[in-house]
């Protein structure tokens, strides 16, 4: 039997490629998936790579925006009857990005609203029907940033140190609705966006030189994306989980 057979997931940033790679790994594992993007020229390439058929549904969604999840959310459990798991993966920091005293105020807002206004909101709009089913799991999205110093990157540390904390509190709140809520937070991850930023600039090389067993790739990522989704973590609730290579203790 696969680790996800009979769930349905909720899976936003799937154009992108720690998104898709979540979307591949659900499927294999027997989940339906609904594959959420802005892009909407990108998401159903997520799900023929994975070779979805009827278990993939391709949704053009922003997140930032409280109708265009409500509507997401709905045509997902009108499809497929259920949800059991979000997969809050959509989210990024940018070039204009710095410290606190140089970062743009726009840059700042444009991270709140994205990574953690958009958490907020998919988080909202899914754990009713979550509940609905049973229970299931919310896996967020951290990153390093919200464990170690990274210099220049103020505002993402802010959205994403708040992921962090929003998704302790949750899992508290939702544990009677035996929902789990849990957070991945990786480190530096071969994206090709990544790559080709690393042939750019050289903090993202030194940054990859500090990562013990290598930066990692975005399967790395989607193996824990399965574990947290999978009854096997049952028992495994409030918990920031560092996907790095060890680059938070190096």
């Amino acid at each position: 039997m696969a680790r996800l057979d009979g769930k349905v997931a909720f899976v936003t940033g799937a154009a992108g490629g720690i998104g898709r790679a979540i979307c591949t790994r659900y499927i294999e594992e027997g989940a339906k998936v609904a594959a959420v993007d802005i892009h909407a020229d990108s998401v159903g390439d997520a799900l023929i790579e994975a070779s979805a058929g009827e278990h993939g549904l391709a949704l053009v969604c922003d997140i930032t925006d409280p109708a265009s999840v409500k509507q997401a959310i709905a045509r997902t459990v009108e499809k497929f009857g259920r949800l059991d798991v979000l997969c809050n993966v959509a989210g990024g920091s940018s070039s204009a990005d710095a410290r606190v005293t140089e970062a743009p105020d726009e840059e700042f807002w444009r991270v709140i609203k994205l990574d953690l206004y958009g958490t907020f909101l998919c988080c909202k709009h899914a754990i009713p029907e979550i509940a609905r089913s049973g229970g299931g799991s919310v896996i967020n999205f951290s990153s390093m940033v919200a464990l170690m110093a990274l210099p220049e990157r103020d505002c993402y540390t802010a959205a994403k140190g708040g992921v962090a904390a929003m998704t302790r509190s949750m899992a508290v709140e939702y544990a009677p609705d035996n929902i789990r809520v849990n957070a991945i937070a990786p480190g530096l991850v071969l994206t090709p966006r990544v790559e080709g930023l690393m042939t750019e600039r050289a903090e993202l090389r030194r940054l990859a030189d500090q990562h013990l067993l290598g930066p990692c790739r975005p399967g790395d990522i989607a193996e824990m994306a399965v574990y947290l989704g999978a009854s096997e973590s049952r028992v495994v609730t409030g918990q920031v989980l560092s996907v790095d290579s060890g680059v938070t203790i190096s």
